[in-house]
């Protein structure tokens, strides 16, 4: 039986993932604006608590304070107005500028507005505010999970407000990285135990030197790479754009992982470890899972990363 994406997908079942990521993701789409943007609020004041946010310069914030001062100007029913239209995704031009940002730009957005909201600048919540049953389960939900976790639900709960013309995953609105690579000369090498892959350890290493063509350069033609809880993007050029859109400022981390060879010369690897995000930085970890497939020309032909269950999933590494 040959190689196809649909049975790369399957390497490494096993592997554990943390499905409370998309299920709450789901059940915050289908809350009122009213609810989801207080939930928001709630959520960013107390992951304010017990997770350290990094400073706004954490993403260039400069692309949207023209929009964020606009919305500064607002009186208090304009603000709430604009709020509810990104949360309702309404065809507005502030909402189509709010879709053209980047991940970390759209954190930044949210949290100057929550900042600004504590001080009495933006509209706040309403004091005495009440969740709705509904809403309040969500809260729930979002406080069982770990930290990666919870960053990663905020992080998706933001990203897909607002009104973006474009279909869903086409990754034509970035040509250009925002950042150029580290230098040479600066940059540093990881070791994974139990995997010396060169493919893989360049993979690890050009990503954190955010050098996405030499890394989009390990791929076969048609190599696919999955995000986690997203379809495989397939294609050099769609996973370039993709790279250069998501993961700036991203860390990878790879502690272990294990090695075989499977059929027509292919061999799957599965790397465990951590990432930081440059909004939470050192203070958290997502709990990763890199699952590569490298055909016989020892290219990516896929990698899945995958969000884990739990930190104990990291020495879960089963081969078959």
């Amino acid at each position: 039986m040959s190689i196809t994406l649909e049975s790369a997908q399957g390497i490494f079942p096993g592997t554990l993932v943390a499905d409370i990521v998309p299920t709450v993701t789901e059940s915050f789409a289908q809350l009122s604006a009213e609810d989801q943007l207080a939930l928001l609020w709630f959520a960013y004041t107390e992951m304010g608590k017990t997770i350290t946010v990094a400073a706004p310069g954490a993403a260039n914030m400069v692309l949207a304070q023209g929009l964020l001062e606009q919305i500064k100007q607002m009186p208090f029913e304009a603000q709430t107005q604009v709020m509810c239209d990104l949360a309702n995704r309404a065809d507005t031009p502030i909402c189509r500028s709010y879709a053209s940002f980047s991940v970390n730009i759209k954190l930044g957005f949210w949290y100057q507005l929550g900042e600004w909201m504590a001080q009495g600048i933006v509209a706040p919540i309403p004091e005495g505010y009440k969740l709705s049953e509904k809403a309040n389960l969500v809260l729930q939900s979002i406080r069982k999970a770990d930290p990666g976790q919870q960053i990663t639900i905020l992080r998706n709960t933001v990203v897909n407000m607002g009104f973006d013309p474009n279909a869903p995953g086409s990754y034509k609105k970035v040509t250009m990285p925002v950042a150029p690579p580290t230098a040479p000369a600066f940059r540093t090498k990881v070791t994974i135990e139990g995997v010396n892959d060169a493919a893989v350890l360049s993979y690890i290493n050009n990503m954190n030197a955010f050098d996405f063509d030499a890394a989009v350069a390990l791929f076969a033609a048609e190599g696919a790479l999955q995000p986690p809880f997203e379809r495989p993007i397939v294609g050099q050029e769609a996973i370039l754009a993709y790279m250069r859109e998501e993961c700036q400022g991203l860390k990878m981390i790879p502690e272990r992982g294990v090695s075989d060879l499977v059929e027509d010369g292919y061999t799957q690897i599965k790397v465990t470890g951590k990432v930081q995000t440059p909004w939470f930085g050192a203070s958290v970890g997502m709990n990763i899972a890199w699952r590569f497939l490298l055909d016989p020309q020892g290219k990516i032909f896929f990698v899945a990363i995958d969000l884990l269950a739990s930190p104990k999933e990291l020495l879960n590494l089963v081969r078959k």
